[in-house]
């Protein structure tokens, strides 16, 4: 098996590419890059049957997405009268599966709608409409090949310490010596040094293996009445069970 995991950015600059390859009762880090366009994506993807786990949201809350179109054509949305509150905005500002990440981890992810993270989702939005082109299956309820990953949940689930690893290099060291004592059947090959000098490419590392405990269907799945809301907005893969479980074969 391999799975490929992206940490992407609105630009290649920000975007970083991990393959891993699973044989053997062990797991291989066979690539990692940073400046990654779409295409290298796609490629990766296409060349040999793969999984593909991305750290971007795939799609918008529901209630976003009418709300614009509503306040956009001047007529009431569905949520009701625009009131502007806290309480009324939260269904605009988060999706269905970011309620279950907050309960699972703790804290919320970063808004899609309004954060700056939206810019990253446009250029998701391009990147899935580039896999199916090139016939790989896009299903934003993790239903496929395809999931949407949160390394930093995925880590915090697995209990490591996550204090400061995106702006701190010395905090990936530590953190990157901890999963190889923890996985020692990870062999993260001559690609460490970059790991640790960049945030990106560390978390396409842990995307990398997320994505396996996607492929494993270690995770928690939408819910039958939820999978429609989940094909628009997209579904979080937050793994069930410790690390360890991701080296298991099908």
């Amino acid at each position: 098996m391999r799975t490929i995991g992206v940490d992407l950015a609105a630009s290649a600059p920000g975007t970083a590419l991990a393959e891993v390859v699973w044989t053997g009762g062990r797991a291989r880090l066979t690539r990692l890059e940073i400046g990654i366009v779409d295409a290298d994506i796609v490629a990766s993807v296409t060349s040999g049957e793969a999984w593909l786990g991305v750290d971007c949201p795939l799609g918008w809350p529901d209630a976003f997405a009418d709300f614009v179109q509503a306040h956009h054509a001047g007529v009431e949305p569905s949520l009701g009268p625009v009131e502007g509150g806290a309480d009324w905005r939260r269904p605009l500002v988060y999706r269905h599966t970011d309620h279950v990440v907050k309960d699972r981890i703790g804290r919320w992810p970063l808004s899609v709608s309004t954060d700056r993270l939206g810019v990253t989702a446009l250029r998701g939005a391009g990147l899935l409409r580039r896999l199916s082109d090139a016939g790989f299956a896009v299903d934003r309820a993790a239903e496929g090949r395809l999931f949407e990953v949160y390394p930093g949940g995925s880590l915090r689930l697995w209990g490591f310490d996550t204090t400061g690893y995106r702006v701190d290099a010395a905090r990936r060291a530590v953190l990157l010596d901890t999963l190889r004592e923890r996985a020692p059947w990870f062999d993260v090959g001559p690609f460490a040094p970059l790991a640790v000098a960049k945030a990106d490419a560390f978390d396409a590392v842990i995307a990398a293996l997320a994505t396996r405990a996607g492929a494993l269907g270690l995770f928690e799945r939408p819910a039958s009445e939820i999978l429609p809301v989940a094909r628009r907005e997209g579904w979080v893969v937050l793994p069930d069970g410790p690390l360890e479980d991701v080296i298991a074969g099908f």
